[in-house]
């Protein structure tokens, strides 16, 4: 994978009034490298139904879930995206050995921690300041993301650079991280309309085709 890994954040979105299937539409039609669900104040019925829906308009983008590989694997998802908090990787390839495995971290440490683990990439950041988190641990920069990149290279890890990446930032980005993840700039002021572009802008900027 190269290129824009699309997060539908549904609690980003619904602030916003922006419908959560209708937005994965837009997003898909541009096809991103990857589209994560991500349902954090959902019911579990409820993101199921969510991550089918989009599983089944994404084609061959792949699609992961955020936080619960059962899900993951109802909905005939990819993989998941798991956090420092969730279940470990261990634990997440035994329970679901089929799943690509993508994990956050947000330190160097916590990143040759994860890199251990041997999963299918790595999230590293903030690398900027972000406000599509109530709580966002503090941004590392594009210094921290070189050495990253180094780490996560020599390891043979694809790098996942994460948190208040822009159009204007990605191509920086794109020198060091194999993937950007990108919430609020797929959303520009148009609204639903532009959201197309705004994805497909943000997939060639960061290295994408």
């Amino acid at each position: 994978m190269k290129g824009l890994y699309a997060i539908v954040d549904v609690d980003f979105l619904l602030q916003r009034g922006m419908e959560p299937l209708a937005f994965a539409d837009a997003v898909l039609r541009a096809r991103p490298a990857a589209v994560q669900v991500r349902a954090k104040s959902a019911g579990g019925r409820d993101a199921l139904a969510l991550l089918r829906a989009v599983r089944a308009r994404a084609g061959e983008v792949p699609v992961f879930a955020n936080d619960r590989p059962d899900l993951a694997l109802l909905a005939g998802c990819a993989g998941v995206h798991l956090g420092q908090s969730d279940l470990s990787l261990a634990d997440a390839r035994k329970l679901a050995p089929g799943l690509a495995l993508g994990i956050s971290t947000h330190s160097l440490e916590q990143l040759d921690e994860a890199l251990e683990g041997r999963p299918t990439y790595v999230a590293f950041g903030p690398i900027f300041h972000t406000s599509s988190k109530r709580e966002p641990e503090p941004s590392v920069g594009l210094s921290a993301l070189a050495e990253a990149s180094r780490r996560c290279r020599r390891a043979g890890v694809p790098l996942l650079a994460i948190g208040g990446l822009s159009l204007a930032s990605a191509p920086a980005v794109a020198l060091l991280a194999d993937l950007g993840a990108v919430i609020s700039a797929l959303l520009p002021e148009g609204g639903l309309a532009g959201v197309t572009q705004a994805t497909a802008d943000l997939h060639a900027a960061l290295g994408g085709r």
